[in-house]
């Protein structure tokens, strides 16, 4: 069977059995249901996270912890634990469907038969007693998945007499830092009997009771390096533990369902807390049947034996506290009768109220949710009850925020699905969301650069990376940079092994974590004190980076520029100290005195995987850009606050005329930049022009002039983009003038990155080169969304189908398109802060 793109995988959905088949919602990212991927992209190193292809959407708020369901329709991935990852299927997490006509019965769990159960290595077959729903195949659709971030549908057809969708979301609302925090799940249930029978039904959810499950066992948490040289830390959650779990009713004003329990030290630590299934307590003509407990351990006839029967389970509320080797789930079934032609709406909300997050011994944060429902762990009840109360009202907001992307319909349709849909690491990305202080009012956030690089918020990556967040969310990306700006005058002399070293066979190189005024690459790990211990990664010394100290003013300013909620001084004034010393700590690095930062030979920015040897265009064009910003920092303090900022306009004045009078002088070719001044490395280097991409973006100077951003352009197109896979893959890194690899074993320079791409993308589409940047962004686009990398989007692909560092925080930066259309509208709720 030969990979289905996403054109054949268009028209298939259209294909039923029925008259008229379901139509998967504008924008959204589709896939039959339960079909799986003939040539699914592989991990390109062992030691790498692959999962597989089966990834759907993330429901829950960002640093709430989150749950994904995918299009086989199990729930598998479980990122419950602040900046860990555990994927697995848990069979009894599920949805099931009784249906009788009068004449004829079936049921079946809403999800293709699961392998295993993921909480039970090396267990028998699964809930062998249940009937699942069958998979489609290449000539018979049995429904369709579809995803919109933050919402997906799940239709189901050719099985059922009735029509029966599933609508799944979580209050996603760009400006709204409360519900965008929550842990709350809503499935908004439509059926509807389309024959000339009564049609008797029974909707069932089960939910396993894993409270006391997601938490490190391992308090060590020890640091090796992986076989590419990047460090990573053990993580062993307690899963299957179930001793002291208790599952019990819940009957409240409205709302009625099964809340799930266990354990609990004092103070609550991570991992405890309450799960809760609710549904409306006054769902007319719908017979609501609970069981507080079964054995999902078994083959399920517990449960299955009545409700495949006649849509019944146990009625029972047996809260008694497992015992150790016992499992506990739950489960609520919904009875009713469809008559002809009728259809009915039933809105189920899953919540969970976890709120420690624990890092270092004795270190701990709890999650942003936690400011307005409380931090004892008592509360899914509540965040339940609010979901079922105005779950309609954050429908509605969701529309009304995506409306100006789905209106502009000049842009593809397969790069407005993206848009959305690569929001997703704001969720899933192990993103921490801290309750808030006095000094940080909307609580401190981070997202993991990725999993297989699990440290927040790599400064490098969020250059490009942070766009979305600027134009959604922009006090998350304002408490992010003041995190850095705190960071920066910090010194650590604690002495590390550099990996890269290890694996180009130099040996023992150490150095010191953080150097005072060095900028940080990143804001620390979840097994270590995340915003307070920086400089997590030492695969390079970051103290040593070129393009760290640019990246850092140039963000600040972009945000004080661009963000939604207008021009913030404040944040400006809090930030300006933090520039001035980055820049001064970065010009120590100029040994030519040339006015330009000089790269030291060994991989020292972004690229760490590619040496560049003295002025770079890559970093050369940061910092002048980053040197413009600061000067209208400067003058913008002054004048609005009455800063003594004149010394300092002074210096950075001196330095930009000297950077700018070599720039051109040490790099220019006649057709392009250099990749730098003394390598002598044949190649034309994709994203050497970022920073007048950002000056231009900004208003400030461009870096070089318009004809040789032009020249350049063309040089890239040519080279790294038309003449690499014939432009089917996107723009590969670096390239010879004709398209041929210096080194066909190269790393970084043969791979495409998702998020670079996007940055230059959105640099064509600047300059109005449209077309370009649209070419450029649906080849990745395709690859990601047809090669199984859906909601796992990777830094790197490769032309031999493989990929490295899924889940990847760069991949947001498909965002910079929205950024670079003035005249395109700012998303509703955004301005809100």
């Amino acid at each position: 069977m030969a990979p289905l793109g996403l054109s054949a995988l268009r028209s298939l959905l259209r294909r039923s059995s029925r008259p008229q088949a379901w139509t998967p919602p504008e924008a959204s990212w589709s896939r039959p249901f339960g079909l799986g991927w003939d040539q699914p992209y592989t991990v390109r190193y062992a030691s790498n996270l692959d999962d597989g292809p089966w990834h759907g959407m993330p429901l829950g708020g960002f640093g709430a912890g989150c749950i994904g369901r995918s299009s086989r329709g199990d729930f598998n991935l479980w990122h419950l634990d602040g900046g860990e990852h555990w994927y697995g299927t848990i069979p009894d997490c599920q949805f099931a469907l009784f249906e009788s006509n009068g004449s004829s019965q079936r049921a079946h769990a809403l999800a293709v038969k699961p392998e295993a159960d993921a909480s039970r290595p090396n267990s028998a077959e699964p809930l062998a007693a249940w009937d699942w729903y069958p998979a489609s195949t290449p000539e018979r659709s049995t429904g369709t998945y579809a995803a919109r971030y933050p919402l997906s549908w799940t239709h189901y057809e050719g099985v059922y007499d009735a029509e029966v969708s599933c609508e799944a979301f979580s209050p996603i609302l760009p400006g709204d830092y409360q519900r965008t925090s929550y842990p709350v799940a809503v499935f908004r249930w439509t059926l509807r009997n389309p024959s000339d029978q009564p049609l008797d039904l029974s909707l069932l959810l089960s939910w396993r009771n894993t409270v006391g499950w997601f938490f490190n066992t391992d308090p060590s948490a020890e640091v090796h390096f992986r076989d590419d040289g990047s460090p990573e830390h053990n993580y062993a959650p307690a899963i299957g533990q179930g001793e002291g779990q208790r599952n019990r009713w819940l009957d409240q004003e409205g709302v009625r369902g099964i809340v799930l329990e266990g354990q609990r030290s004092e103070p609550i630590g991570e991992g405890q807390g309450q799960w809760c299934l609710a549904v409306p307590d006054a769902l007319e003509g719908v017979e609501v049947l609970r069981c507080s407990r079964w054995d999902p351990t078994g083959d399920g006839q517990e449960l299955w034996q009545s409700f495949a029967a006649e849509g019944r389970i146990p009625n029972s509320n047996n809260d008694r506290s497992s015992r150790a080797g016992e499992q506990a789930s739950a489960a609520i079934a919904l009875k009713f009768t469809l008559a002809p032609g009728e259809s009915r709406e039933i809105p189920i909300a899953i919540s969970w109220d976890l709120p420690v997050t624990a890092f270092a011994t004795g270190v701990r944060d709890l999650r942003r949710y936690t400011d307005f429902f409380g931090a004892d762990g008592c509360n899914a009840a509540a965040l339940a009850a609010e979901a079922l109360r105005d779950w309609r009202q954050w429908r509605d907001q969701i529309d009304a925020w995506q409306a100006p992307v789905l209106a502009r319909q000049e842009l593809p349709e397969a790069l407005r699905m993206a848009l959305f849909n690569e929001l997703y690491d704001l969720a899933s990305g192990g993103s921490l969301w801290t309750a808030a202080s006095g000094k940080d009012p909307h609580g401190r956030f981070g997202v993991l650069e990725c999993l297989d690089y699990a440290w927040y918020e790599s400064l490098d990556v969020r250059l490009y990376g942070s766009f979305a967040l600027l134009q959604l969310w922009p006090e998350l990306d304002k408490a992010v940079l003041r995190s850095f700006a705190r960071a920066i005058p910090a010194a650590d002399a604690t002495q590390r092994p550099i990996g890269w070293y290890f694996t180009q066979g130099r040996g023992r190189v150490e150095a010191d974590r953080k150097v005072k005024g060095a900028t940080p690459h990143d804001l620390g790990a979840p097994n270590e004190v995340p915003f307070d211990a920086t400089n997590y990664t030492a695969y390079q010394d970051c103290n040593l980076w070129k393009d760290l100290a640019s990246d850092f003013v140039l963000q600040v300013w972009r945000t004080f520029k661009l963000a939604p909620t207008g021009e913030d001084l404040k944040f400006l004034a809090d930030c300006w100290p933090a520039a001035v010393q980055a820049l001064h700590y970065l010009k120590r690095f100029d040994v030519n005195n040339d006015g330009l930062p000089d790269n030291g030979g060994a991989p020292d920015q972004t690229f760490d995987d590619w040496p560049l040897k003295g002025v770079s265009a890559y970093c050369g064009a940061l910092w002048i850009a980053a040197l413009e910003a600061a000067l209208a920092m400067a003058q913008r303090l002054q004048q609005e606050l009455g800063l003594d900022t004149g010394s300092d306009q002074h210096t950075f004045s001196a330095w930009l005329e000297q950077s700018r009078s070599n720039f051109d002088r040490l790099l220019w070719n006649g057709e392009y930049y250099d990749i730098d001044a003394e390598s002598g490395t044949p190649v034309v280097m994709a994203d050497q022009l970022c920073g007048d991409f950002y000056a231009r973006l900004l208003g400030l100077e461009p870096v070089v002039s318009e004809a040789n951003s032009r020249s350049t352009l063309k040089a890239v197109k040519e080279s790294c983009f038309e003449k690499f896979q014939g432009g089917s893959l996107g723009v590969a890194n670096g390239l010879r003038r004709d398209g041929t690899p210096l080194d066909p074993n190269g790393t970084h320079p043969l791979e495409v990155w998702t998020g670079i791409n996007f940055g230059i993308a959105s640099y064509y589409r600047l300059m109005g080169e449209g077309q370009t940047a649209e070419a450029i962004c649906s080849a990745v686009v395709d690859q990601v969304y047809s090669g199984g990398l859906q909601f796992r989007t990777p830094e790197a692909i490769t032309a031999v189908n493989t990929f490295r560092a899924c889940h990847y925080l760069r991949a947001m930066a498909i965002w910079g398109l929205w950024a670079t259309h003035t005249d395109w509208q700012r998303i509703p709720g955004a301005e809100r802060g």
